[in-house]
């Protein structure tokens, strides 16, 4: 708060505190505090990281525990600006859990801004998840194998048979497990992941997982696999629709 003070009453926390502020990321340690200003602001503060911005009426003012802040949507375009993937996918789920924003109502929202730095990245990476989005690095990697497959976009985070699942086409009967070293390692876990593959099998659906590894390092090889498999779907689906006209 006295960041903001500090920068006159135009003043709005912003990117990567306003981030923390939101609860969507955790505060960066050792960070100066991140405040955007009118253009031509003329003084600097000790501490504060004081961003000049000409449209700065445009954006909506928001209070967060008493706080001006920038509202979530200029949040998640300005720290595209200044985070890696890995965070901004981070931020932008963790709005998403909050119900700050959702994947069409964020959609929506950028394409009425107009022209600012972060917007096209931002952009490009939700074009990259489809119809909702990635929870991981590892996820978004392998959207972009999806993507060089041609195969049209995945429900993502879809509920299946009782379990949240990764990948999802109902129409092929597909269902995709992308696995990192950490949620799959120990006993207990991989034999969860056995019981829903197992009840996605009887179910009728098709079950294949990639670890991690075979995603970053062997993408060809997991995109001949997925091409192979989803090959097969299409055409058993296609005999299963010429018996039913007969």
């Amino acid at each position: 708060m006295g960041a903001v003070l500090s920068c006159g009453d135009s003043a709005l926390l912003s990117h990567r505190s306003a981030a923390a502020l939101w609860r969507i990321l955790r505060p960066f340690r050792g960070l100066d505090i991140e405040v955007v200003v009118p253009h031509g602001w003329p003084r600097r503060r000790p501490g504060i990281a004081v961003r000049q911005r000409r449209d700065i009426e445009s954006i909506q003012r928001c209070v967060v525990d008493g706080i001006p802040v920038t509202d979530v949507v200029t949040t998640l375009v300005d720290l595209a600006t200044c985070v890696g993937d890995p965070l901004l996918l981070r931020a932008i789920n963790q709005a998403d859990r909050l119900d700050l924003i959702d994947a069409h109502r964020l959609r929506c929202a950028i394409e009425s801004l107009p022209r600012r730095a972060g917007l096209a990245r931002l952009r490009s990476l939700l074009d990259e998840q489809g119809g909702g989005f990635a929870d991981t690095l590892l996820e978004l990697r392998f959207l972009r194998i999806v993507r060089a497959t041609g195969l049209p976009a995945p429900q993502l985070q879809a509920h299946v048979n009782g379990f949240r699942v990764d990948f999802h086409w109902p129409d092929l009967g597909l269902v995709v497990e992308t696995d990192g070293p950490r949620d799959h390692r120990t006993p207990a876990q991989q034999l969860r992941d056995r019981e829903r593959d197992q009840t996605h099998t009887a179910a009728g659906l098709t079950v294949l997982r990639f670890t991690e590894a075979q995603v970053r390092n062997e993408a060809d090889r997991v995109r001949a696999t997925l091409a192979a498999v989803t090959a097969r779907l299409c055409a058993q689906a296609g005999l299963r629709a010429e018996r039913t006209r007969l």
